[in-house]
This record gives C-alpha cells, structure tokens and sequence, in this order.
C-alpha cells in the first residue's frame, strides 16, 4: 500500500499550481523550548494553504469528459479556495457549496478564484447533501475534501519536500488532523523512506475524530465537534486516511484552544505571520510533546497548515493565548469592603502586573474583585501567585481554566439582583447564524423568566451565550426537555464557583 501511494505522491502534478513552501526555523521558539523547530509554511501557498495540492491532484487526473461537465464541492473553508483556483487552473467551472454561516472572507476567496459559491443550509452536513445532489442532477463530479487516494497523494507531497528540504536526523513531524488527507499523506511517505521518523497528529480536545478511532480500532462519529478550530472539526476521521493512520501514525495529541491560541502567538513571534486555528495545532503539540516527554535537542517539525483567519477571531486569540502559556493567571479574591483593601492587595503582589481589574461595590463586609496578573510558567507559576496571597489571607479562587469566567463573567462583574429565586445558569454554544437567538427563545417558551443574558460574538462559527433561566425544583425536568429540543451545546453552570462569588 505504501509504494503505491509513494508512486503516487511522486507523479503528482501540484507543481501546475502549488508552490513548495519554505522549511523555515522558529528561532525564538527553539531556544524556549529547547529543541530545534522547523516550521513547513504551508500558509504561504496561493490560497494560503495546503489544500490546493490534494485538490489540484484530484482535478488533475479527471477525463476531458469529467472536466467538461465541471466539477463541484461543498466545504466551509480553505478546500473551497482550492477546488476554486485548481478549476481556474484547468480551464473548467467549479461549483463549492458553503453553509449559510460560512465567513465571509472564505466565500469572498472562492469568488475571487473564479469559484460559483452557493450558500446553502446552517451547517455543512445540508451544504454537502446539496453538493451531493446537484452533482447527480447535474452530472458534476464530487471532489471530496480529504477521503480520496489522489487527494492523499496531492497533500502528501509536503512530507516529499520536508525530507528533500531537511536531509538530517529528524526526530518528529507534527501534523493537525481533521479528516485525515494530510496526515495520512505524509506518514505514507515518511514511514516508506524514513521509518524512523516519527508521525505524530494533532488534534483539538473537542474534535479528535482520530484519536477516537485510533482508540476504538475503527471509526467513530463524535457526538459534537468543537468549531473553534475549523479547519479541523470534522466528527469522523476518512475512511482512507484512516487505513493509513492506523498502521503509520505513530500517536496523537490533544491540545486546548487556549494552548491554540498561545501556538498563534508563538508563529506570529517568530514569522510575523498569523496563523488560523487549524494552522497553529502542529506546534501547540510540539510544546506539549516537548514537556511530556521532557524532550531536548531534537529536530520537530511542525505542520504550518494555513492562514485562513477571519480577522474579528483575533480578539479571541489574543484574549486567550497568554492564559495557554501560562504567561496570565486569572484570579477570583476577596478582600475587606473598606478603605486601602485595593493599595494592600496591589502590595501583596508585589511587581507582577495586573491585566484586568473588575470590581463593584459590594453591600457588606467583603469584596469580591476579578483580577489578571501576569505569571511565567517557570519563574512565577500561577501557583506561586495563588500561594503567596493564601499566606497573606486572602481567599483565592484560581479560575484560570473555569470557561463561564473566561468566557463571561470577565465582563460582567458589577452586576447583582437583589432576589433571584431559583436561577439555573446555563452555558451554550449557539450557531453563528440568522435567527439563532430567535430559535432559541422560540423552543424554549415562556414558561420560565430569563433572569440574565451575556451573549459575545467573536467571529467564529459558534456564538458563546451565559442565561440565568427561573426555574423551580420541580419542572427542571421539562427545561431539559426544552434544551434536547433547542439542539444547542450546553452547559449547566449553576454550581459554577466564579458564578456564586460574582453574581449569585
């Protein structure tokens, strides 16, 4: 299986239109962590990544008779662009289907490749049915976006230039994973002509449809799928890749969109460049491989996979990323309600710098303030901080990994009703989309009284909702009822600490 899959990756024609990216250096990240870092700029390919040369490869081996008849696909993202300039490329029409919620940037990048972008059903499941159907009325041929051997074979070709472009000792080639093409194609060719390179994938903790089958030794489908990272939230690794993964991925690893979000900053500090979500996994798991393993004085290479970021996710990811590198701790404190509380507590951290700083006047002999200040993960851990306030006296709540905290309650504080009688608080996930809220509030009725709402777009698939909802004891079993119907993600946060403290 491995040669012929080689054969393939070696005859492949996406030089017609992809460009072999740079193997370049993270000099600022290799001295942090101790090992050399290569980063493979995918995101410098035309459509700013890696996608055109599956797509390209695919388009490229169709008969006149196929190419005649156009081409057509449904993807929300950086495959769309790929499929589009490949049909540029070879002279013929490109039909992408995109949901309704698709960002604009994307649908705008299809367009401006010569791309016919229509926009069809809330999520991609409805763009692909669609897809699927004019393809047989119409008689287009489908051009998936990652299950396919000529699809591999194209995306293959990065690991084809790494070991051209790197002829050393390589240790490790970190690869994000969503429906697999890429790193199936990659560990094809590795494991044929290197075999003692590791491959490892890298996965979000909320869309690790690899790690699943891995663990299962088949595949599975992900209940839910976390959006933030996009380009890689799909719910069920292909059935190729997975042949391959199975037998040649030697592992995968797991990161959090606040390590994510740190692996962003990271590329950006080094390269200048910004990287989109799905782009930043490879090196968000080399830093956690690299302090697992307590590795040192390897050669990794990290898979910069694409560029494709809606600018309104920035304030997102920058919201986040020190708190993924350990660089900000997010504290809960309570001090005496009276004159010089706050000159005592600035005093008690001595020169760590405060980043946030909510608080309101609080009725009573205590006051509870929302605080960020500043922490390095090896010369003042959050930790630390946490400690030497204990020992000072105050009351200290870490919320640094609590989600309604970061999410929410950091701008809200300030606000208390004065009664609230039986308030659930619920954390959801709503689909960025038209009427969403209406949907929402339409399912749910008027049974129970919305006793509070915090709703923050930030230019992702998924808008991020906190509601206090009234409800006795006694119907809590209807509200789930009314939640199954809604469909949204949730979260029931009633219990949540940072909720009690700050607006309980």
């Amino acid at each position: 299986m491995l040669e012929q899959y080689v054969k393939k990756i070696l005859t492949s024609r996406v030089y017609d239109v992809a460009v072999e990216t740079p193997l370049q250096p993270a000099r600022q990240l290799s001295e942090r962590l101790g090992n050399q870092i290569l980063l493979k700029r995918e995101d410098l390919q035309p459509v700013f990544s890696f996608k055109i040369r599956g797509a390209y490869n695919k388009m490229a081996g169709l008969s006149a008779e196929e190419l005649a008849r156009g081409v057509i696909t449904a993807s929300a993202g950086n495959h769309a662009q790929g499929v589009a300039l490949a049909a540029r490329k070879l002279g013929i029409k490109a039909t992408i289907v995109m949901p309704k919620t698709t960002p604009e940037l994307k649908v705008q990048g299809v367009r401006a490749r010569g791309g016919k972008a229509v926009l069809y059903g809330d999520a991609f499941p409805d763009a692909l049915a669609h897809a699927l159907k004019l393809a047989e009325e119409k008689g287009l041929t489908y051009i998936p976006p990652y299950d396919d051997p000529e699809v591999i074979a194209g995306q293959g070709t990065v690991a084809m230039e790494i070991l051209r472009q790197y002829q050393g000792p390589l240790d490790a080639i970190f690869v994000p994973v969503g429906g697999g093409g890429l790193v199936a194609g990659i560990a094809a060719y590795v494991k044929y002509l290197r075999p003692e390179i590791r491959v490892i994938g890298v996965e979000p903790e909320d869309s690790c449809c690899l790690q699943a089958a891995l663990l299962a030794g088949e595949r599975v489908i992900l209940g839910q799928v976390g959006l933030f990272a996009d380009g890689v939230a799909v719910a069920q690794i292909g059935q190729h890749p997975f042949e391959l993964c199975r037998h040649y991925v030697d592992e995968v690893v797991t990161v959090s969109a606040d390590e994510i979000c740190a692996a962003i900053k990271d590329i950006y500090d080094d390269t200048r460049s910004i990287t989109e979500p799905a782009g930043a996994l490879a090196v968000a798991g080399i830093k956690k491989y690299v302090t697992r393993e307590q590795a040192s004085g390897q050669v990794l290479v990290a898979i910069d996979s694409g560029a494709n970021i809606n600018f309104d996710r920035l304030r997102y990811v920058t919201e986040r990323a020190e708190l993924g590198e350990k660089r900000e701790a997010i504290i809960a404190v309570t001090i005496p309600e009276q004159p010089g509380s706050f000159k005592a507590f600035c005093q008690a951290l001595g020169k760590r710098q405060i980043t946030e700083f909510n608080y309101r006047y609080n009725p009573g002999s205590q006051a509870h303030i929302f605080v960020g200040v500043q922490t390095h993960p090896e010369l003042d851990p959050r930790q630390a901080l946490v400690a030497s306030l204990q020992e000072r006296g105050y009351p200290v709540l870490d919320l640094s990994e609590n989600e309604l905290a970061k999410l929410h309650l950091r701008h809200m504080v300030g606000g208390r009703a004065g009664t609230v009688s039986h308030e659930m608080v619920l954390r959801f996930e709503f689909p960025e989309r038209p009427g969403a809220l209406f949907n929402f509030l339409d399912k749910l009725g008027s049974r129970w009284n919305i006793s509070m709402f915090h709703y923050r777009n930030h230019g992702a698939a998924d808008g991020r909702v906190v509601a206090g909802l009234q409800v006795p004891e006694e119907e809590r079993h209807l509200l789930s009822a009314a939640l199954e119907r809604i469909g949204y993600r949730y979260w029931d946060e009633s219990e949540n600490p940072a909720y009690r403290l700050f607006l309980g």
